[in-house]
């Protein structure tokens, strides 16, 4: 999902195990950068699921906002990575402490 997001693009969710359920509920209910797939009764995902999840994202009635939210999340990502965004920053100050470490200089704690 990561790379969907980073290049902007909207995504359809069919999550099958772990993390992916999660996943395709963020990237449905808060990102608002795609659809998910729902499976039936069973627990079987039919073909018509999957088209009328394809026309929502590519023509459906929040295609247009799905697009929108799928490029501002671009933007975003673009902007952390690039020279003086907040990645790049946190890799800086990551390789710097490391550095000092390395010098025998005493390092604060390395927290994510």
């Amino acid at each position: 999902i990561l790379e969907a997001l980073a290049l902007g693009v909207p995504t359809i969710g069919m999550p099958q195990w772990v993390d992916q359920p999660t996943n395709a509920m963020l990237m449905q209910d808060v990102w608002k950068v795609g659809v998910r797939v729902k499976a039936d009764k069973e627990g079987l995902v039919m073909r018509e699921e999957i088209a009328n999840c394809i026309n929502e994202v590519m023509v459906g009635e929040r295609s247009e906002e799905i697009r929108q939210n799928a490029k501002r999340l671009k933007d975003m990502a673009k902007n952390a990575f690039s020279q003086g965004g907040t990645s790049d920053k946190n890799i800086d100050e990551f390789i710097s402490k490391i550095e000092r470490s390395k010098l025998g200089e005493r390092s604060e704690e390395i927290t994510t």
